[in-house]
Protein backbone atom coordinates (compact mmCIF):
# COMPACT_ATOMS: atom_id res chain seq x y z
CA UNK A 1 0.00 0.00 0.00
CA UNK A 2 1.37 3.45 -0.95
CA UNK A 3 1.82 6.13 1.68
CA UNK A 4 -1.02 8.18 0.19
CA UNK A 5 -3.39 5.23 0.34
CA UNK A 6 -2.35 4.58 3.93
CA UNK A 7 -3.14 8.16 4.85
CA UNK A 8 -6.58 7.87 3.25
CA UNK A 9 -7.26 4.60 5.08
CA UNK A 10 -6.19 6.09 8.43
CA UNK A 11 -8.32 9.19 7.83
CA UNK A 12 -11.39 7.10 6.97
CA UNK A 13 -10.90 4.98 10.10
CA UNK A 14 -10.54 8.09 12.25
CA UNK A 15 -13.70 9.62 10.81
CA UNK A 16 -15.64 6.42 11.45
CA UNK A 17 -14.49 6.16 15.06
CA UNK A 18 -15.50 9.78 15.66
CA UNK A 19 -18.85 9.60 13.89
CA UNK A 20 -20.21 6.26 14.98
CA UNK A 21 -20.61 6.87 18.74
CA UNK A 22 -22.45 10.17 18.14
CA UNK A 23 -24.81 8.55 15.64
CA UNK A 24 -25.41 5.55 17.86
CA UNK A 25 -26.57 7.71 20.79
CA UNK A 26 -28.53 10.30 18.83
CA UNK A 27 -32.28 10.51 19.45
CA UNK A 28 -34.64 12.52 17.25
CA UNK A 29 -37.58 14.08 19.08
CA UNK A 30 -40.65 15.52 17.33
CA UNK A 31 -42.53 17.49 19.97
CA UNK A 32 -45.52 19.86 20.16
CA UNK A 33 -44.30 23.47 20.42
CA UNK A 34 -45.95 24.08 23.79
CA UNK A 35 -43.62 21.51 25.40
CA UNK A 36 -40.42 23.22 24.27
CA UNK A 37 -39.15 24.39 27.68
CA UNK A 38 -40.05 21.11 29.37
CA UNK A 39 -38.29 18.95 26.79
CA UNK A 40 -35.25 21.22 26.65
CA UNK A 41 -34.82 20.96 30.41
CA UNK A 42 -35.44 17.21 30.58
CA UNK A 43 -33.21 16.34 27.63
CA UNK A 44 -30.37 18.40 29.14
CA UNK A 45 -30.83 16.63 32.47
CA UNK A 46 -30.87 13.25 30.75
CA UNK A 47 -27.72 13.98 28.75
CA UNK A 48 -25.92 15.04 31.95
CA UNK A 49 -26.56 11.56 33.33
CA UNK A 50 -26.14 9.71 30.02
CA UNK A 51 -23.37 11.56 28.10
CA UNK A 52 -23.47 9.08 25.22
CA UNK A 53 -27.03 10.16 24.38
CA UNK A 54 -27.60 13.35 22.40
CA UNK A 55 -30.83 14.86 21.12
CA UNK A 56 -32.00 16.43 17.88
CA UNK A 57 -35.21 18.31 18.73
CA UNK A 58 -37.91 19.36 16.31
CA UNK A 59 -40.67 21.55 17.76
CA UNK A 60 -43.78 22.59 15.87
CA UNK A 61 -47.49 22.03 15.38
CA UNK A 62 -48.56 18.43 15.91
CA UNK A 63 -50.06 18.19 12.42
CA UNK A 64 -46.91 19.41 10.71
CA UNK A 65 -44.74 17.08 12.77
CA UNK A 66 -46.97 14.10 11.94
CA UNK A 67 -46.75 15.02 8.26
CA UNK A 68 -42.96 15.17 8.44
CA UNK A 69 -42.79 11.74 10.09
CA UNK A 70 -45.13 10.34 7.44
CA UNK A 71 -42.81 11.72 4.76
CA UNK A 72 -39.76 10.02 6.24
CA UNK A 73 -38.29 12.66 8.57
CA UNK A 74 -36.10 11.07 11.27
CA UNK A 75 -38.02 10.66 14.52
CA UNK A 76 -37.64 8.32 17.49
CA UNK A 77 -40.28 9.85 19.76
CA UNK A 78 -43.42 11.80 18.88
CA UNK A 79 -45.31 13.92 21.41
CA UNK A 80 -48.54 15.45 20.13
CA UNK A 81 -50.85 18.05 21.67
CA UNK A 82 -53.90 15.94 20.85
CA UNK A 83 -54.80 12.32 20.19
CA UNK A 84 -55.88 12.98 16.61
CA UNK A 85 -52.39 13.21 15.12
CA UNK A 86 -51.12 10.33 17.23
CA UNK A 87 -54.03 8.21 15.98
CA UNK A 88 -53.20 9.30 12.43
CA UNK A 89 -49.64 7.97 12.68
CA UNK A 90 -50.86 4.86 14.48
CA UNK A 91 -53.21 4.07 11.59
CA UNK A 92 -50.28 4.53 9.19
CA UNK A 93 -48.30 2.06 11.35
CA UNK A 94 -45.60 4.68 11.93
CA UNK A 95 -45.73 4.66 15.74
CA UNK A 96 -45.65 1.79 18.21
CA UNK A 97 -49.16 1.85 19.67
CA UNK A 98 -48.13 -0.25 22.66
CA UNK A 99 -45.72 2.53 23.75
CA UNK A 100 -48.37 5.26 23.74
CA UNK A 101 -48.70 7.05 27.09
CA UNK A 102 -50.35 10.28 28.24
CA UNK A 103 -47.50 12.59 29.23
CA UNK A 104 -49.56 15.49 30.61
CA UNK A 105 -52.68 17.65 30.29
CA UNK A 106 -53.28 21.35 29.69
CA UNK A 107 -56.07 23.89 29.32
CA UNK A 108 -56.99 26.58 26.82
CA UNK A 109 -56.90 30.28 27.74
CA UNK A 110 -57.14 33.68 26.06
CA UNK A 111 -54.14 35.97 26.59
CA UNK A 112 -53.12 39.40 25.35
CA UNK A 113 -52.03 42.95 26.07
CA UNK A 114 -55.26 44.68 25.03
CA UNK A 115 -56.88 47.29 27.27
CA UNK A 116 -60.29 46.40 25.82
CA UNK A 117 -62.61 44.25 27.87
CA UNK A 118 -61.86 40.58 27.19
CA UNK A 119 -63.11 38.64 30.19
CA UNK A 120 -65.11 35.93 28.45
CA UNK A 121 -65.92 34.39 25.07
CA UNK A 122 -68.85 36.80 24.69
CA UNK A 123 -66.42 39.77 24.70
CA UNK A 124 -64.39 38.53 21.73
CA UNK A 125 -66.60 39.95 18.93
CA UNK A 126 -65.73 43.45 20.22
CA UNK A 127 -62.02 42.88 19.51
CA UNK A 128 -60.32 43.65 16.18
CA UNK A 129 -57.77 40.86 15.79
CA UNK A 130 -57.47 37.46 17.47
CA UNK A 131 -54.63 34.98 16.93
CA UNK A 132 -55.47 31.31 16.61
CA UNK A 133 -53.43 28.34 15.50
CA UNK A 134 -54.41 27.00 12.09
CA UNK A 135 -57.07 24.41 13.04
CA UNK A 136 -55.99 22.02 10.28
CA UNK A 137 -52.59 21.37 11.84
CA UNK A 138 -52.46 23.10 15.26
CA UNK A 139 -54.39 21.36 18.06
CA UNK A 140 -54.69 24.61 20.04
CA UNK A 141 -56.42 26.11 17.01
CA UNK A 142 -58.74 23.12 16.77
CA UNK A 143 -59.63 23.43 20.47
CA UNK A 144 -60.18 27.18 20.00
CA UNK A 145 -62.46 26.72 16.98
CA UNK A 146 -64.52 24.27 18.97
CA UNK A 147 -64.92 26.87 21.73
CA UNK A 148 -65.77 29.61 19.23
CA UNK A 149 -68.37 27.47 17.46
CA UNK A 150 -70.00 26.23 20.67
CA UNK A 151 -70.13 29.84 21.96
CA UNK A 152 -72.09 30.83 18.85
CA UNK A 153 -69.70 33.62 17.83
CA UNK A 154 -68.14 32.10 14.73
CA UNK A 155 -69.86 34.47 12.30
CA UNK A 156 -69.08 37.49 14.48
CA UNK A 157 -65.37 36.68 14.36
CA UNK A 158 -65.26 36.31 10.57
CA UNK A 159 -62.31 38.29 9.23
CA UNK A 160 -60.84 38.87 12.69
CA UNK A 161 -58.89 35.64 13.08
CA UNK A 162 -55.13 35.70 12.43
CA UNK A 163 -53.77 32.21 11.80
CA UNK A 164 -50.50 31.10 13.42
CA UNK A 165 -48.30 28.17 12.38
CA UNK A 166 -48.25 26.92 15.98
CA UNK A 167 -49.36 28.01 19.44
CA UNK A 168 -46.08 29.81 20.16
CA UNK A 169 -46.47 32.02 17.11
CA UNK A 170 -49.93 32.97 18.38
CA UNK A 171 -48.42 33.91 21.73
CA UNK A 172 -45.75 35.97 19.96
CA UNK A 173 -48.46 37.96 18.11
CA UNK A 174 -50.13 38.65 21.47
CA UNK A 175 -46.83 39.62 23.12
CA UNK A 176 -46.02 42.08 20.33
CA UNK A 177 -49.50 43.61 20.43
CA UNK A 178 -50.12 42.67 16.79
CA UNK A 179 -53.44 41.17 17.90
CA UNK A 180 -55.76 42.00 20.78
CA UNK A 181 -55.33 38.52 22.15
CA UNK A 182 -54.62 34.90 21.31
CA UNK A 183 -55.91 31.46 22.13
CA UNK A 184 -53.01 29.65 23.77
CA UNK A 185 -52.46 27.01 26.43
CA UNK A 186 -52.36 27.99 30.06
CA UNK A 187 -48.69 26.94 30.22
CA UNK A 188 -47.88 29.32 27.33
CA UNK A 189 -49.58 32.21 29.12
CA UNK A 190 -47.48 31.48 32.21
CA UNK A 191 -44.35 31.87 30.04
CA UNK A 192 -45.47 35.22 28.59
CA UNK A 193 -43.51 38.35 29.45
CA UNK A 194 -46.04 40.98 28.34
CA UNK A 195 -49.30 39.22 27.52
CA UNK A 196 -51.59 38.52 30.45
CA UNK A 197 -53.98 35.64 30.93
CA UNK A 198 -57.31 37.38 30.30
CA UNK A 199 -59.66 34.45 30.86
CA UNK A 200 -59.80 30.67 30.91
CA UNK A 201 -61.90 29.07 28.20
CA UNK A 202 -64.66 26.95 29.80
CA UNK A 203 -63.76 23.27 29.57
CA UNK A 204 -67.29 22.50 28.37
CA UNK A 205 -66.47 24.23 25.07
CA UNK A 206 -63.62 21.95 23.95
CA UNK A 207 -62.24 18.47 24.57
CA UNK A 208 -59.55 18.10 27.22
CA UNK A 209 -56.02 18.93 26.07
CA UNK A 210 -53.88 15.81 26.32
CA UNK A 211 -50.28 15.16 25.24
CA UNK A 212 -49.89 11.56 24.07
CA UNK A 213 -46.37 10.32 23.41
CA UNK A 214 -45.16 7.22 21.60
CA UNK A 215 -42.04 5.74 20.08
CA UNK A 216 -41.99 5.53 16.33
CA UNK A 217 -42.10 2.02 14.92
CA UNK A 218 -38.45 2.31 13.83
CA UNK A 219 -37.38 3.28 17.36
CA UNK A 220 -39.45 0.67 19.19
CA UNK A 221 -36.44 -1.68 19.32
CA UNK A 222 -33.95 1.10 20.14
CA UNK A 223 -32.85 0.65 23.78
CA UNK A 224 -31.79 4.29 24.15
CA UNK A 225 -35.11 5.55 22.81
CA UNK A 226 -36.97 3.19 25.14
CA UNK A 227 -34.89 4.39 28.09
CA UNK A 228 -35.69 8.07 27.43
CA UNK A 229 -39.36 7.21 26.90
CA UNK A 230 -39.34 5.57 30.34
CA UNK A 231 -37.51 8.57 31.85
CA UNK A 232 -40.35 10.84 30.67
CA UNK A 233 -42.74 8.78 32.77
CA UNK A 234 -40.64 9.14 35.95
CA UNK A 235 -40.67 11.45 38.95
CA UNK A 236 -38.15 13.97 37.58
CA UNK A 237 -40.18 14.50 34.42
CA UNK A 238 -43.38 14.87 36.45
CA UNK A 239 -41.72 17.47 38.66
CA UNK A 240 -40.58 19.53 35.65
CA UNK A 241 -44.00 19.28 34.02
CA UNK A 242 -45.66 20.57 37.18
CA UNK A 243 -43.13 23.41 37.41
CA UNK A 244 -44.18 24.65 33.98
CA UNK A 245 -47.86 24.44 34.84
CA UNK A 246 -48.86 21.16 33.21
CA UNK A 247 -51.43 18.90 34.86
CA UNK A 248 -50.69 15.21 35.25
CA UNK A 249 -54.18 13.79 35.82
Amino acid sequence: MTSSLKRIAILCFALLTIALPAMAGELNLSVAASLKEVINELSASYTAKHPATTFVKNFGSSGNLAGQIENGAPADLFISANTEWMDYLNEKKLVDGSSQKSLAFNSLVFAGTTTKKAASMSDLPKLDKIAIGSPKSVPAGEYAMSAITKSGIEQQLAGKLVMGKDVRECLMYAELGEVDGAFVYRTDALQAKKAKLLFEVPQSLYSRVVYPMALTLKASQNEEAKAFHLFLQGDEAKSVLRKFGFVLK
